[in-house]
């Protein structure tokens, strides 16, 4: 198969490498689409050469290991880029990142990811595609349950006054769960004009630029207090102060970012205010299921997040693209059956 192969230099080669084998309770995915997400740009400010990334995918059944009897070649499906043992208390629970026995992060550092022909995946952690969800839209399943499961980690009340920050494809998926789910106020911060005006198409009731005056103040003159819940999505050092300062006493903050550096702030400002920061990352299996049927069943629209498709020839250059030049691009899917 094709594949887009890391190197040293933090880019692409498009190569042909063997065809992934599916073990005992696994199946082989055609890939019909895969994200670029925001891990996958963190991850290549320090390559490992050698490895496939992706992580965000769908595609078609071509390959059943032993042990498979649900599946047939042909389905339409997604799956969780999670291999776990299936037998511990966190899969059991459907948490398989959580896995005691270790999961196998695939596109992450585990097991090869989508950025490929084919990709390998565990049958119990597949969902099939309805036939109502178009294959264009289907790798967004992932970044959608990822923004479900940040929005779950939230103890949320109705006429909760919430600010996302980030108006990337993960803080634009919270503000479209938000929008769903009825939330009464959503702010959403983020310098770049172009993604607050698609905030406001997707559910944001207003939009500020804390590059201006600052998120607190910004947060104040909008809602006329400080937020209940800040979704903090970005995973920059440095904005984890500025979500304190925006966040009223006894508020929540809910870090779904994920900084890959250190990040200084000053604790005694958060114990002032007795404020709860909770940390989440992927997301349950329920969650999962539960995207799909809202995509299904078309009470969730997120096709405006997706920027550009593109084959495996143009996918270095494009990468590279939105690396520099990462507010100008929402979801890039790569598809590698396009030529």
């Amino acid at each position: 198969m094709r594949a887009a192969i890391v190197n040293a230099n933090g880019s692409f080669d498009i190569e042909t490498v063997p065809d992934p084998t599916p073990g005992p309770g696994e199946l082989v995915l055609r890939v019909t689409g895969c994200g670029i997400c925001g891990s996958d740009l963190k991850m290549l400010e320090h390559p490992s050469p050698g490895i496939v990334m992706g992580h965000e995918f769908a595609g078609e059944v071509v390959a059943l290991g032993a042990n498979v009897d649900r599946w047939r070649t042909g389905e339409r499906v997604t799956a969780l880029p999670i291999i776990g043992c299936g037998h511990c208390l966190a899969c059991l629970d459907g948490a398989p990142c959580h896995c005691s026995n270790g999961a196998d992060l695939i596109g992450v550092g585990g097991s090869s990811g989508a950025y490929a022909e084919f990709v390998r995946v565990s049958a119990a952690e597949t969902f099939a595609l309805p036939d109502s969800i178009d294959t264009a839209m289907a790798p967004l399943v992932e970044p959608l349950a990822v923004a479900l499961h940040t929005i779950n980690t939230a103890d949320l009340v109705p006429g909760d006054k919430i600010v996302v920050v980030g108006a990337g494809p993960i803080g634009l998926a919270v503000t479209l769960w938000l929008r769903q789910m009825g939330a009464d106020e959503i702010v959403v911060a983020d310098p770049v004009g172009s993604r607050r005006q698609k905030a406001l198409s997707m559910g944001a009731t207003s939009v500020v630029d804390p590059s201006a005056e600052g998120l607190a103040p910004a947060v104040l003159r909008e809602l006329g207090q400080l937020a209940d819940v800040v979704f903090e999505c970005v995973g920059r050092p440095g904005l984890l102060d500025g979500c304190i300062g925006a966040t009223r006493i006894g508020g929540q903050i809910i870090l779904a970012g994920g900084a890959s550096a250190p990040d200084s702030f000053l604790p005694v400002m958060g114990m002032l205010k007795e404020v709860s920061l909770r940390f989440c990352v992927y997301y349950r299996r329920h969650e999962w299921a539960h995207t799909i049927k809202m995509l299904a069943q078309g009470r969730i629209d997120p096709s405006p997040l997706i920027s550009e498709r593109v084959g495996l020839d143009r996918f270095a250059a494009t990468f590279a693209d939105v690396q520099r030049r990462p507010g100008d691009h929402l979801k890039v899917i790569l598809d590698p059956t396009a030529a």
